[in-house]
């Protein structure tokens, strides 16, 4: 609303009386299940979950007197803890630790278990069975046990052959050379250096969890082999420690294979559409909250218990959904199931896009709730009755009282009655023409809101009960797998409801307008703000609509799944690789689908890579900032353009930041190896267990500084837990093998519950690293195994030594890691974040200066105005700037600590603005053909549509800039309010001029419907979000960098 036309006013609002809104009437909605149109009393209430609380509770010593009552209190506690741990071990999160504690127990039978201990030679390094039911713990669902099993066979097929060829190199050089320090540089540059930088590249380029566990673990073997055993410093071949490292992967992995499918079973996909069914039950629940929010106009109950449950619901259940979506691709695929697959994914994609639409819907209400906050002008206020009382909002009451007792009997009301269709339409007809004859005057936004939510209250509430009803109707039974229970009959009473209320929402919103123009001469300033209310309106029943027809795109995929899990056969397709070999895929070229290709014109953005860290700094910029000065002087040498272009591209080609960061773990790898290497330094590397140094390198460099500091943290803190574990439990067993198992399970039993159930990953796991390592290595070597351990103990450890070099070897290894992330071609992940959202707001400006329905109107289609990608690749980009905003929180600057308060909300706005980039294309996709009215609206407002697209890209660009700089805003960054009220009244003129010829029996040259109105009108209150949370972005901005004023003085 235009400051104009709205003043906030002490003495609002009157005394309060019973508000009319409250007795809206119940329309006719249909019966989801048998399609039966019904009038029964029904409440948009979202139905409640009760949960009885019966468990006990613990009792505080406090209110004890005796010492009995305080021994009483004492055993209730205990046994109040027992029953809460018994009930948590029977929940999947207690399942997955018991199942992990059981995998590492079996892991540990390596060492402690003689068949197996014998199994895997006379050699130390045992612990290694254990480690792998560590990394690949059995806590995971059936397809990612599969893709967890192929990356570990990858990882150890990797680190047998780099540790062949530093055999190979030894060999060679000892029979052809006989240098051997010239063999072992040899290994220390191609094995330790090329071998583990590439080991690190592909962890940083993939980016993937399970990824950086099995680079884990390759570099654990590599390390092993290359710098401890003889063979390789002596210059001969020896496959003792290949083969038990090929044995311990085989026992591991059975083991947590075994565990990971006959205890406890979980299946990806069964975990899959029961997310499903839980995320379209709380997608139900949120249309419920949101119509009922925007039927009542109490702001409070749009943000009520119920709806927060139901967005916290959908959250975990889309999480899931997305988790377990790739874990379920590798079981459809093992059972040859492809087809399902695709279904599967069409789901949980239709899912997404139902949630969308509810966005949208969730948006049109707060449009509504923005709109009622204008409070009149006291001018205004004289002529207006008293309000009601209420819950809703002291606008609304007033406007329900004061309106409906004077001018409401002059409008037609929908009664959805059981009259047919065509009485019902001549009545509303009569009644219509009725109106015409009466001189409404508006007050405030709540009064246009009550005509509207009167005429077409009952029909939104039935349609959205019919919704929120189909929603919560189960789609999959006992076993989702196998029994899909969809009802057939669901899609056809969307249809019908639909068709009811497509029919009520085309005669209230042409009756509402009809009314609004029966007022006085208005200015553009009031017909801009009436414009704007009424375009809430009306985007509000279409984003209802919306809903609507993702529903019934959700119920075909359904369908869909349904027929063909009954009849499809399995397949295995993706076994024959022949064709995916271009010699034996032959000329055949598949048909071309015309329809297809003029719909979609332009090349789809390729796929965002994976890295951990966004690039910043495009490609085309750094390009064009390398070329321009050749291009400004055009009289210069080809030559010496042409010699200086290709060093430019090769330096750049080497500075890529993937590439360094290969180099850098290669060099610091290098560097640290070299001790195992070099004579003098050899016996401290064995002394002081250097390869556990070494190892912790490797997983603490990171692509960032802070990210190299946060794994660090919490490595070193798991070292000194696993440590103080291992010396307390060999302590405690004294070296017995049975104790050990026991100890052994009650420690990974603490830190599983660590990894699963807090979260904290990183710290378990390395305290169980640890613990392994000393407990399990002491054992090893109590045995006797061929080892040269006699400076820790042999045969009778000293577990305090044995802890002590382990601590100090990952301690030195840290700071390593830091040390070189730090120097050695730092990353400021500080410094990537500021590029990245620089960038991202860049991109953002361009697309939105496209202009969505300047695009449709030139290309009579709206597929052109995102390319295909472009959405997800904006999503994809601005995860990772939280990830990276994440790590940057623990870099240290002289400058101060990283401002992450002020980011985080900038970040927050950046993710709302991206929705409001998806609406729009929500909305401009379902139109692959404008009509003849759409086209002439969206002519007539060409201009000031194409200067509220350059004033928004305009601000994108300016933030951009600040934020790239870090230089303070000045005091006069435009605004878009004036572009918004000229578009607005340029609509109301337009409409005006049409509605006007019609009144007059004129037959205007264009026919123009009230649906032609809906995309301009969901293109112009999206754009007033984005600019609202642009706004947003720069107080903040202004917050962190300041502003600059006229009175400035800059030249120093």
């Amino acid at each position: 609303m235009s400051p104009s036309t709205s003043s906030s006013v002490a003495a609002w609002p009157p005394n309060k009386r019973p508000s009319q809104r409250m007795k809206l009437r119940n329309g006719t909605f249909i019966v989801p299940r048998t399609g039966e149109r019904s009038r029964q009393e029904f409440s948009l209430c979202t139905p409640a979950n009760p949960t009885t609380n019966t468990q006990e509770e613990y009792q505080s010593l406090r209110s004890a007197e005796t010492n009995k009552e305080i021994f009483n209190i004492i055993c209730h506690n205990i046994k109040v803890a027992a029953l809460l741990s018994w009930a948590w071990l029977q929940t999947d999160e207690g399942h997955g630790v018991l199942k992990c504690t059981l995998a590492y127990m079996l892991g540990s039978m390596g060492t402690f278990f003689p068949p197996f201990s014998n199994f895997l030679g006379n050699r130390d390094g045992k612990h290694i069975t254990a480690t792998l039911t560590v990394y690949f713990h059995p806590a995971r669902s059936f397809g990612n046990m599969l893709e967890a099993v192929v990356i570990a066979i990858a990882a150890i097929i990797y680190a047998v052959l780099v540790s062949l060829l530093s055999m190979a190199i030894a060999i060679l050089f000892r029979t052809q050379v006989g240098i051997p320090a010239a063999a072992h540089a040899v290994i220390l540059i191609v094995c330790i250096g090329f071998g583990l930088g590439f080991v690190g590249w592909v962890k940083q380029k993939l980016n993937n969890p399970l990824v950086n566990v099995g680079t884990t673990l390759c570099s654990i073997a590599i390390i092993s082999i290359i710098t401890k055993e003889e063979a390789v410093h002596g210059g001969y071949f020896d496959d003792d420690k290949i083969v038990q490292v090929l044995k311990m992967l085989v026992i591991g992995i059975s083991f947590t294979t075994a565990v990971n499918v006959l205890v406890w079973n979980v299946s990806a996909r069964r975990v899959l559409r029961r997310s499903v069914i839980e995320g379209a039950t709380s997608l139900g629940d949120k249309v419920s909250s949101i119509t009922d929010g925007f039927l009542s106009g109490a702001e409070d109950g749009s943000w009520s218990p119920e709806y927060s449950r139901a967005s916290a619901r959908y959250k975990s259940a889309y999480t899931k959904m997305n988790t377990v979506l790739r874990e379920a691709k590798f079981e459809h695929y093992f059972l040859g199931r492809e087809a399902i697959y695709a279904l599967d994914k069409r789901l949980v994609r239709s899912v997404e896009g139902l949630s969308q639409a509810i966005g949208g819907l969730r948006s049109s209400l707060e449009n509504q709730f923005t709109l009622l906050r204008e409070v009149p002008s006291p001018s205004d206020n004289q002529e207006v009755a008293s309000p009601t009382s209420s819950n809703l909002s002291p606008i609304m009451n007033r406007s329900v009282s004061a309106f409906f007792e004077t001018s409401v009997s002059g409008l037609s009301v929908i009664d959805e009655s059981g009259e047919s269709e065509e009485e019902r339409l001549m009545n509303a007809r009569n009644k219509s023409d009725s109106a015409l004859d009466r001189n409404v005057v508006f007050h405030s936004p709540a009064d246009i809101f009550a005509v509207f939510i009167e005429l077409l209250g009952p029909s939104i509430k039935s349609l959205a009960h019919t919704l929120s009803e189909m929603l919560r109707e189960p789609a999959f039974g006992q076993d989702p797998n196998a029994d899909i229970t969809v009802n057939e009959q669901l899609r056809d009473s969307l249809r019908d409801a639909l068709n009811l209320y497509n029919t009520t929402r085309a005669d209230s919103l042409q009756e509402l307008y009809r009314v609004i123009e029966l007022g006085r001469a208005r200015s553009k300033e009031i017909q801009a703000d009436i414009e704007e209310v009424a375009a809430a309106c009306g985007h509000f029943s279409f984003s209802l609509q919306a809903v609507a027809e993702e529903t019934d795109a959700y119920l075909d995929v359904l369908e869909d799944l349904k027929y063909t899990t009954e009849g499809s056969k399995r397949s295995w397709s993706w076994l024959h690789v022949w064709e995916y070999i271009p010699l034996f895929r032959g000329s055949k070229k598949s048909p071309s689908d015309p329809e297809r290709e003029n719909l979609i014109s332009k090349e789809p953005v390729r796929r965002l890579r994976k890295s951990q860290v966004p690039k910043g700094i495009p490609t085309t910029m750094v390009r064009r900032r390398d070329t321009f000065s050749w291009d400004a002087a055009p009289q210069s040498s080809k030559l010496k353009r042409s010699f200086s272009e290709t060093v430019l591209k090769v330096s750049r080609f080497l500075v890529r930041e993937d590439i360094l960061f290969g180099l850098k773990v290669g060099i610091g790898a290098l560097l640290w190896a070299m001790l195992a290497f070099i004579p003098s330094t050899r016996p401290i590397y064995q002394t002081w267990r250097g390869e556990w140094g070494l190892l912790s390198f490797m997983i603490v460099t990171g692509m960032t500084t802070g990210a190299a500091n946060t794994t660090g943290t919490a490595r070193f803190k798991g070292t000194l837990v696993g440590a103080a574990c291992a010396i307390a439990a060999w302590t405690l067993s004294q070296g017995n093998a049975i104790a050990l198992i026991f100890l052994g399970g009650i420690v990974a039993l603490c830190n599983f519950y660590w990894i699963l159930a807090i979260k904290n990953a990183p710290l378990g796991r390395i305290a169980l690293l640890a613990y392994n390592v000393s407990t399990l290595y002491a054992y090893s070597i109590s045995q006797s195994v061929d080892d040269d351990d006699d400076d820790e103990g042999g045969s009778n450890p000293l577990i305090f030594d044995i802890a002590f070099h382990r601590v100090v070897s990952v301690t030195l290894g840290i700071l390593w890691g830091v040390i070189v992330c730090r120097v050695l071609w730092p990353i400021s992940g500080r410094r990537k974040f500021k590029e990245g959202l620089s960038v991202l707001y860049l991109q953002m400006g361009l697309i939105w200066k496209r202009g969505p329905l300047t695009v449709s109107l030139n290309s009579n289609n709206a597929l052109d105005y995102m390319r295909e990608g472009e959405q997800a690749a904006l999503q994809r980009y601005a995860f990772k700037l939280e990830s990276l905003r994440s790590s940057s929180k623990s870099e240290f600057e002289l400058r101060g600590p990283f401002p992450d308060q002020a980011y985080a909300r900038i970040l927050r706005s950046t993710k709302h603005i991206l929705d409001g980039f998806y609406a729009m294309r929500l909305i401009t996709s379902k139109r692959s053909n404008l009509s003849d009215g759409e086209r002439a609206l969206l002519e007539f407002t060409n201009s000031e549509r194409v200067r509220l697209c350059e004033r928004i890209c305009h601000v994108f660009q300016v933030l951009a800039s600040c934020i790239m700089l870090e230089y303070p805003l000045t005091d006069a960054i435009p605004t878009v309010e004036n572009n918004k009220d000229r578009l607005l009244s340029k609509i109301h003129q337009f409409r005006k001029e049409h509605m006007g010829a019609e009144l007059a029996g004129d037959r205007p040259v264009v026919s123009v419907e009230e649906k032609d109105y809906a995309l301009l009108y969901a293109y112009t209150l999206v754009t007033l979000q984005v600019a609202a949370e642009l706004n947003k972005v720069k107080l903040e901005v202004e917050g962190l960098f300041g502003v600059l004023h006229e009175e400035s003085l800059l030249l120093e």
